[in-house]
């Protein structure tokens, strides 16, 4: 009878376990993760010479509070440039 009770538990465990996974993946949120390689990889433009480069070799900098992403050093200062006048 014990049997039949540990089974049925561990049954009903799995089935929710999957089913959550199943929910997260569906909603993307499995994607998304800090971590991940799809969010490494993603592909951000240059706002100065409008070339789109990967998020993780992009120089980043942080203008009025808001995060810009820069395919090179150069057109990040023009970018501050083009603010200040």
């Amino acid at each position: 009878m014990y049997r039949i009770l540990l089974i049925a538990g561990l049954l009903i465990l799995f089935y929710y376990l999957i089913r959550r996974a199943t929910r997260e993946i569906r909603e993307g949120k499995l994607a998304n993760k800090p971590g991940n390689s799809i969010n490494r990889n993603q592909m951000v433009q240059d706002p100065v010479c409008r070339v789109f480069v990967p998020r993780e070799e992009a120089v980043r900098e942080e203008i009025g509070g808001q995060m810009y992403f820069f395919c090179s050093r150069n057109c990040a200062n023009v970018f501050q440039k083009q603010l200040s006048n």
